[in-house]
């Protein structure tokens, strides 16, 4: 297993993380939290990137993934708490939140559509693309490390650039929870990414990309894991940092 493969499977990893909860709280945060930035930042991070890398990291370690986790409480409760963890990313929140996003903040602003047809025919055309991508388990790594997070980058570093560029100066004071305990908030507010909740799912798909690029032994899926998912948490913090700071209303002026 190549340092090449442990890097893609790691860009992987980003992408899988940075759905639309990523998009849409750390913006709110930046403005919401004023001058509390600093600390409310800390709690978001703590939640949004440290506990979903300790999560990958629990699968990598545990002997049959989630359901192993949560069979050392009790049989029923491994069975029923993953059936939760796949629901909650899935159809009951995370599958409809994503497609709704996309169309909310992208497609439907170009085009000014209105109506729930659009937004039918656009989930069926996002999720058919989705299931064509994810369809072969073994070019995961390479459709999606390799091919969509480049371009994922590539168009968050257009949005952060651009945002640097033309927003004015709107620093004001904390509003709401981030005046009084602005590192709780940022805490609980990471919870909403799901991403801790997603990295108890997320943790197989790492390891079994792993092993489909030549890791064997339980010592090299658990080292291989380990550096995909410091790559995924470090571009995450960047990523979700960056987003936050656009909101926060710096200018150009002020970073040079």
């Amino acid at each position: 297993m190549s340092r090449k493969n442990v890097f893609f499977a790691g860009f992987m990893l980003f992408s899988l993380f940075f759905g639309a909860g990523n998009l849409i709280f750390p913006p709110q945060l930046g403005l919401e939290s004023g001058a509390n930035f600093g600390p409310a930042i800390a709690g978001f991070l703590i939640t949004g990137v440290l506990l979903p890398f300790m999560a990958i990291m629990a699968i990598a370690l545990s002997d049959n993934g989630l359901l192993s986790m949560g069979n050392r409480v009790h049989a029923v409760f491994g069975i029923v708490f993953s059936i939760i963890i796949y629901m909650s990313i899935g159809a009951m929140y995370g599958i409809p939140r994503a497609s709704n996003v996309a169309y909310e903040l992208g497609f439907k602003q170009l085009f000014d559509l209105h109506g729930w047809l659009p937004l039918l025919a656009f989930s069926i055309v996002f999720f058919g693309l989705t299931y064509f991508i994810s369809l072969n388990p073994k070019k995961i790594v390479d459709r999606i490390g390799q091919l969509l997070t480049p371009i994922l980058l590539l168009v968050l570093s257009v949005l952060v650039v651009q945002a640097f560029m033309k927003f004015d100066n709107i620093s004001s004071s904390a509003k709401g929870d981030y005046a009084t305990a602005p590192f709780v908030k940022g805490f609980l507010e990471g919870y909403f990414t799901m991403d801790a909740v997603a990295a108890l799912a997320f943790g197989i798909v790492v390891i079994n990309a792993l092993k489909d690029k030549g890791a064997k032994s339980k010592s090299e899926l658990v080292k291989g894991t380990f550096g995909a998912a410091f790559i995924a948490g470090l571009g995450l913090a960047i990523v979700l940092f960056l987003l936050r700071m656009d909101r926060q209303g710096y200018t150009k002026r002020e970073w040079l």
